[in-house]
């Protein structure tokens, strides 16, 4: 790191880097050039072929091979790719979209959706030889891919598919890469041949000539200005007949014979659409590491600069105090550095789960499902985060904050775009929700409504607990410290565990007993919209479970006591602010006396007080160089000093 740090926070660094640390420190080093430094003051045609540019350098770098298979040309670490990719973000976040739509997305859907005979694609877009885009969604569809408008249809006379766009909310919108730089796209529409409509597939459709002038039957728009991302030339493109050969179509699930048979080793189309879309995890995983990322960046920031801000003088002594002295600053930056850790934690865990299943190493089949639901929540989890820090960055450095100079404002145009595109928070929190309902329907599935009634109403079960193994930790965290869960002491991480666990037990199981109870009444989706306030706050309590066990498990390897110590004060900083912010909840199930609440608010107070002296230890574990924040109100200090 630029910034060298305390002996403890290399410790910490070198825990919350993760299994890749060596491919972060590696992208530390790399990405200080200047030249990966965002310039807000371009214009957003200038700001994107800036990015064009960067494009062209780290594509020399070997990062976007990473990602790729050996036989494709790369060298199969899907992990190193995630990782090392993510560290873009650090630099400009344009800079890590541009790069995610071409080697991740794009050629994503290539190489995970293609066969051999698209393999010379993947050379060529590697080396950014041929410059693609990602064409799912459109401007009626967004979320709800399975009913995406654009078509595919064959024509076994001349052996090519015909793709058209047959209404105008089937236009392909949003597009990075549509505007201006693309020559082809990866676009999903409805398949059809022989007269039925095969579901959604992907084919591969030129849409520029060389000189960048769009293709018979293709027209492409600039979506023009956006709120953030100056760099990224999002676009629509619409389609009229446009007809590509018939080996275009991306045929890894599914294929078209010359003369127009369908066939699919995945006989069910429902399960042959999830499978497909489930290849394309990476880009959800990459989102939320990057939106993390952003929101590191921004407490980077917020921290040094409270450390050297002052306000107001103390009476006692006549001098003004440092911002970061007050409790009120302390409580509002400080939980969200915590919940930084955390958040690392788990998307270290995510990445290392899904490194295993993109390299074949874990073959479990249940395991592409649950990294799927484990992506998605984390992606939910990582950018509301982001929103929330970044804003409360800007917030606590005043004016300061909202000048562009200082980053802040950039970093929250930026990232506002990522609780949307990759899923929709809200979407994906009721897809986590879901898969926890189907799960749990399958121990309840024969129980009549008593059965029901009664079997929500039992406090004590562990539906959820036997399938996430956060049972198990509970058992072993209260017998190492010889003390029953009955005792309550909120220190304990067993204790955090199992309130943590119960709330999501109870919310999925209450639930779950309301949508039968409803659905009796009124139908299947009457009784899920009704009840989707509930379901949504019990996809939430998931997610929020899933973090903690990330984060207890991420520091039980630190060796030095000292960084350990620091670490476990951290950890409780995260339960606690998470405990605080649900009081009312517990409070109102009975889960926590009024009491108890009170002895929550008591103990965030004594950890920010205990971890104000190591706030800055803090935030130099987080991995962030101070050389790449590039803040100007951090640059020069003396600006705070008084005579």
């Amino acid at each position: 790191m630029t910034d060298g740090g305390s002996k403890t926070a290399d410790h910490l660094r070198a825990a919350l880097d993760g299994p890749w640390a060596a491919v972060r420190e590696e992208a530390r080093l790399q990405l200080a050039d200047d030249r990966f430094t965002g310039d807000p003051y371009l214009d957003y045609k200038a700001a994107r072929a800036r990015v064009l540019d960067q494009m062209k350098v780290i594509a020399g770098m070997g990062l976007a091979e990473r990602g790729f298979r050996r036989e494709n040309g790369g060298t199969s670490e899907p992990g190193a790719a995630v990782t090392g990719l993510e560290m873009l973000a650090y630099a400009d976040l344009s800079l890590w979209v541009k790069a995610g739509v071409q080697w991740g997305l794009f050629g994503g859907a290539v190489e995970n959706l293609g066969t051999e005979r698209h393999r010379d694609h993947i050379t060529r877009l590697l080396s950014l030889d041929l410059l693609g885009c990602f064409a799912m969604t459109e401007s009626g569809h967004g979320s709800d891919v399975a009913n995406l408008e654009t078509t595919a249809t064959y024509d076994p006379a001349t052996q090519e598919f015909v793709i058209h766009t047959p209404t105008p909310s089937a236009r392909k919108d949003y597009i990075g890469g549509a505007a201006e730089h693309a020559r082809m796209a990866a676009v999903f529409a409805q398949l059809i041949t022989d007269g039925e409509n095969r579901g959604v597939h992907c084919l591969l459709v030129p849409i520029r000539d060389e000189h960048g002038a769009d293709l018979p039957g293709v027209t492409t728009y600039d979506d023009g200005l956006k709120g953030g991302l100056p760099g990224v030339d999002n676009g629509r493109i619409v389609f009229d007949q446009v007809r590509i050969p018939r080996e275009n179509l991306l045929n890894r699930y599914a294929d078209v014979a010359p003369d127009g048979t369908y066939t699919s080793e995945i006989e069910n189309p429902s399960r042959r659409f999830f499978t497909t879309l489930g290849t394309l995890v990476r880009g959800r995983v990459s989102v939320g590491g990057a939106a993390a990322a952003g929101a590191r960046v921004a407490l980077s920031i917020a921290v040094r600069y409270a450390e050297k801000r002052r306000q107001f003088a103390d009476p006692d002594s006549g001098e003004e105090t440092v911002l970061m002295d007050y409790r009120s600053h302390q409580r509002r930056l400080l939980p969200l550095v915590a919940k930084s850790w955390a958040l690392a934690f788990a998307q270290n865990d995510l990445v290392r789960r899904m490194h295993l299943v993109q390299t074949g190493q874990d073959l479990d089949p249940s395991a592409q499902r649950a990294l799927e639901k484990r992506a998605a929540g984390l992606k939910v989890a990582q950018t509301r985060h982001a929103t929330r820090a970044i804003q409360e960055c800007r917030e606590a450095c005043g004016g300061a904050g909202y000048l562009t100079e200082n980053r802040l404002v950039t970093l929250k145009a930026d990232t506002d775009v990522f609780t949307t595109f990759e899923g929709d928070n809200v979407v994906l929190t009721q897809l986590v929700a879901k898969e926890l309902l189907t799960s749990y329907s399958d121990e309840v599935r024969d129980l009549d409504a008593l059965g029901w009634v009664r079997f929500a109403a039992t406090m004590a079960g562990d539906v959820v607990r036997k399938r996430s193994g956060v049972r198990q930790m509970i058992q072993t965290l209260s017998d190492r410290n010889g003390e029953s869960i009955d005792e309550a002491d909120l220190s304990r991480r067993s204790v955090q565990l199992k309130l943590f666990a119960d709330r999501e037990d109870y919310l999925v199981r209450t639930a779950a007993h309301r949508l039968r109870a409803r659905a009796k009444e009124t139908g299947p989706f009457e009784a899920f919209n009704n009840a989707q306030d509930h379901i949504l706050t019990a996809g939430t309590a998931h997610i929020d479970r899933l973090v903690l066990e990330a984060f207890i498990d991420g520091i039980a390897d630190i060796e030095d006591p000292e960084a350990r110590a620091l670490a476990e004060d951290v950890c409780d900083l995260y339960v606690y602010s998470l405990l605080e912010e649900h009081t009312a909840w517990f409070i109102m199930h009975r889960f926590m006396s009024v009491e108890r609440a009170k002895a929550v608010r008591r103990g965030m107070n004594e950890l920010v007080d205990r971890l104000r002296p190591n706030a800055l230890t803090m935030i130099e574990a987080l991995g962030v160089p101070e050389g790449m924040l590039r803040a100007a109100m951090l640059e020069d200090a003396s600006v705070f000093e008084r005579a």
